[in-house]
């Protein structure tokens, strides 16, 4: 059950949330003034929606006056807490043709919201965000804060192969017909909605598109950090386990298809990405354990050797999403080629660092092992998706 006041607007083209909870002494300032910024310099028609999650003090009865002396403000309430449950319920909802929240301090500066959602608008993107991780951004914060939000970032990029630069600032915007198709399969409730939203949009080949913007840390932040940080790494598990079962994918109409990726292509190259992470951690360890044992190219090779079987094995289930022992024995054998140009590429970058630094160290050793196999990456996949798990092929085993 939710409680809304009505608003004095018809046909808004951008509704923007404010996510609010036992905010009464920031809330009148920071909406006033969105007002004003949308009332003055936007040029398109505009909704500001408060979505109230269950607060406590006086949010709520300060809302519902906001929304009585502003044109263009409504009041939502929520009897349950959750960022994302507040985005979900409004935008769910919404008749505009982009939505958007920032956060209720306005920690961005407001002019980067006409750049913001004037991509969607044309048609150009189907999400937009805000980045602090940008050359051309201007944030001011603290230490701890900078170090968290970097690293998870680093973590997303490293483990989940996105290419977005900042999940988790609180400025994003969606045209409202993507958003319709995302809602339904985005799980988090609380403070992951946002990184799981982008992550499903990127799987499926849709455009993001980043704004830098100028920030400045609220230090009353009241956001419990470690358990955010606790939550965000559980839902990365989770939306991973997701996209290797193919249990991610999305039915995303025609008409928000437009230059895309080759069919099934973004949601094969985040699964690709996280198989060959697990492989070359495995191969690494391997590596430095036989190395200890055996010449570095006689270790390389068997630790190739070892993880390509498996590699080829969780790319073929995960992946391309081809199941039964129908026709295995050909695909190890098939993407025994993807095996044998990383072994060459491998195997040339030790001989190279071999001749161009007598008696290196197993560190320089492992630094050659992960450039090359770097290269073989690219090389593998499309191996892989072109020949030895093509789409036609594919059908042939299974039919």
């Amino acid at each position: 059950m939710s409680q809304m006041t009505a608003a004095r607007s018809i046909n808004p083209v951008v509704e923007v949330v404010v996510p609010v909870y036992n905010e009464q002494r920031v809330l009148d300032d920071s909406i006033r003034r969105l007002h004003d910024y949308l009332a003055t310099t936007f040029p398109y028609g505009y909704l500001i929606t408060i979505a109230d999650n269950d607060s406590t003090d006086g949010t709520w009865p300060l809302a519902m006056d906001l929304a009585g002396d502003l044109p263009n403000v409504r009041a939502v309430r929520l009897e349950k807490k959750g960022r994302g449950r507040a985005l979900r319920r409004v935008w769910a909802d919404s008749e505009a043709d982009v939505v958007a929240y920032m956060d209720v301090d306005l920690s961005t500066d407001l002019n980067a919201f006409l750049p913001l959602v004037a991509p969607l608008l044309s048609g150009h993107s189907d999400l937009a965000i805000g980045t602090r991780l940008s050359r051309g951004s201007n944030v001011t914060r603290g230490a701890k804060r900078e170090f968290i939000s970097r690293g998870y970032n680093l973590l997303l990029r490293s483990t989940l192969g996105v290419r977005f630069s900042d999940a988790q600032c609180g400025f994003k915007a969606v045209r409202a017909d993507v958003a319709q198709v995302l809602l339904p399969a985005v799980e988090d409730e609380e403070w992951f909605f946002d990184t799981e939203l982008l992550l499903l949009a990127e799987q499926h080949g849709l455009r993001i598109h980043e704004v830098p913007v100028d920030w400045v840390d609220d230090p009353d932040s009241r956001v419990d950090i470690l358990r955010t940080a606790r939550d965000d790494l559980r839902g990365m598990v989770r939306v991973a386990r997701k996209t290797l079962s193919g249990a991610a994918r999305l039915p995303i109409p025609a008409k928000v298809q437009q230059a895309r990726l080759p069919a099934g292509m973004a949601r094969q190259l985040s699964s690709f990405a996280i198989v060959g992470l697990i492989s070359t951690l495995v191969h690494l360890a391997l590596y430095m354990g036989l190395r200890t044992v055996m010449a570095a190219f006689a270790a390389n090779g068997l630790a190739l050797a070892a993880t390509a079987i498996a590699n080829t094995a969780a790319n073929r289930r995960f992946t391309f999403l081809v199941t039964g022992r129908a026709r295995a024995v050909r695909h190890q054998l098939e993407g025994g080629i993807a095996f044998l140009v990383g072994l060459v590429l491998s195997t040339g970058g030790l001989a190279m660092l071999h001749l161009l630094v007598p008696g290196p160290s197993t560190h320089a050793e492992l630094s050659a092992v992960v450039v090359a196999n770097g290269l073989a990456t690219l090389v593998r996949f499309l191996l892989l998706r072109a020949w030895v798990f093509n789409p036609r092929r594919a059908r042939e085993a299974v039919g």
